[in-house]
């Protein structure tokens, strides 16, 4: 925490709350409760005066919203009033207002909430401002805000406090309003090719989709285990079955793993599944989704994330996992293909990351384009063709001898950003693989899927043909608003208590 804001938050703040409520107190007194205010007719935003200047010069304008600055307290003062699009100068004086107006307003403190009415001018220094014509108080701050100047620095207390870092950070504003802006130009985009926004159950009594451990929780009238989702994907496709042909939701997600810069236990992502089409067909859909959201918020596709420059212009970059690997380490996955034995041995000196037990072909080629690969890709790529090993609900790519799927994942400056298949749709293969997967679980990996015979069932009644894509919005979000960590774009992220 930053020096100033230990002050106000410790040494200071009794003795300026105490006069803050001397004042509530002697409003209270006067018959003036600044609380009692229900509403009030806003007739323009700050960003739209200052932006429009010709239009509303001389006009009267009702503009509400929080004092941030105080200059002058003679017979004519200044104030910067801030709304949710930005912040505009009040102008008021005493021959305007009239003398126990203006020493009312005089008595007001930064963070106090006004409405004020009055016309817009430029002052001789060029400022544009409202002339104070009229004014009313509509909640009193007891607390006074940090660093009022400067913003809220300490990253902890603005993560704790979110309502303190939009109130003194306009960029922090400016990244969620921005996240709202790619979501809904996810949704107008998907909507425009025809897909159907769902809603799958968030409680699951299997959690099933994804290679994650999942939160637990009760339900006390079934007295019943459920877990909270960690992907909606077997739903979704349950409604390719049913006949829905193009459906997408965008909701939270719950995983019980670590926390990283990248890494939240309760995250945001889009999937979506359309039928008839492949992995290809994802690829098209995922560059439209990301070059048109981009474009939306930044006006170009020639971005910086981090101070590295990317162009996130369509087509992106394709390569196999296998040629990846092959460019990176000179181990050609290809020339022993299924050979276990030959993995080891090839892949022996190295230092692998896994959190699977390396025994399989395709887990070990996985560890090598995770432990050497994925870091170094910068430019938009499409990584293809993963083992199936690690990809149980993806469908068989043809000649590959059963070792490969049609599986993709669109990697950018280091990170994953979209996952997508051929979706498997065979159920007898669904239900090997989802045995396969039972014995990875029993053998340890934690984080294997548990077999749904439900879903299974619904395959037997046929699925067509199908691709299915998941972005994580969050990330997304962060390299579109050049955000340099998760929580940078989660308005509550998950936090540790204080004192733990």
């Amino acid at each position: 925490m930053s020096k100033n804001d230990a002050n106000v938050l410790a040494e200071d703040l009794p003795e300026q709350m105490q006069f803050r409520r001397d004042k509530l107190e002697a409003l209270r007194d006067a018959g003036e409760n600044p609380y009692r205010i229900t509403m009030c007719e806003v007739t323009a935003h700050t960003k739209e005066i200052v932006d429009n200047f010709e239009r509303f010069e001389d006009q009267e304008v009702t503009v509400a919203g929080r004092l941030m600055a105080r200059r002058g307290m003679g017979k004519v003062s200044f104030a910067d009033l801030s709304d949710r699009t930005g912040t505009i100068q009040i102008f008021s004086k005493q021959d305007q207002l009239g003398k126990g107006s203006y020493d009312e307003w005089k008595g007001l403190d930064v963070g106090d909430l006004v409405a004020v009415r009055g016309q817009v001018f430029k002052t001789r220094t060029g400022e544009i401002s409202i002339r104070n014509n009229e004014w009313q108080l509509h909640a009193k701050a007891l607390r006074p805000l940090p660093e009022k100047f400067h913003g809220l620095r300490d990253t902890d207390t603005r993560y704790r406090k979110r309502y303190l870092d939009l109130m003194t950070n306009a960029d922090v504003r400016t990244t969620f309003i921005d996240r709202s802006r790619i979501i809904r130009c996810i949704r107008k985009t998907l909507d425009a090719l025809g897909f159907l926004e769902v809603e799958t159950p968030i409680l699951n009594t299997i959690p099933g989709g994804a290679a994650a451990r999942p939160f637990i929780t009760h339900h006390q009238a079934l007295d019943l285990n459920l877990y909270l989702r960690i992907s909606p994907e077997l739903y979704l496709k349950r409604l390719i079955v049913g006949g829905l042909e193009r459906v997408y939701e965008i909701g939270r997600n719950f995983r019980n793993e670590g926390m990283s810069t990248k890494h939240n236990p309760e995250f945001t992502m889009m999937e979506l599944y359309q039928a008839y089409t492949d992995y290809n067909g994802m690829m098209e859909i995922t560059e439209k989704l990301v070059s048109e959201a981009c474009l939306h918020v930044n006006g170009t596709l020639s971005i910086t994330y981090q101070g590295t420059s990317l162009s996130l212009e369509s087509p992106f970059k394709r390569i196999t996992m296998i040629e990846a690997v092959k460019q990176t380490t000179g181990i050609d996955f290809a020339s022993f293909m299924g050979s276990d034995d030959e993995a080891k041995r090839q892949t022996n000196a190295l230092e692998l990351k896994s959190n699977a037990p390396l025994v399989k072909w395709g887990d070990i080629l996985n560890a090598c384009f995770e432990s050497f690969v994925e870091d170094e890709i910068v430019q938009p790529t499409f990584v293809i063709d993963y083992p199936i090993e690690v990809s149980p609900l993806a469908k068989i790519k043809p000649g590959t001898d059963g070792r490969l799927t049609e599986r993709f994942e669109l990697f950018i400056d280091g990170r994953e950003y979209g996952n997508a298949y051929t979706e498997l749709n065979d159920p007898d293969d669904q239900r090997r693989r989802f045995e396969h997967q039972r014995a990875m679980r029993e053998a340890g990996d934690e984080e294997a899927q548990l077999p749904d015979e439900d879903f299974v069932e619904a395959l037997e009644y046929g699925m067509p043909p199908t691709g299915g894509l998941g972005i994580g919005i969050d990330r997304l979000v962060m390299l579109l608003t050049d955000s340099p960590s998760i929580r940078d774009v989660l308005l509550f992220p998950t936090m540790k208590p204080l004192g733990e």
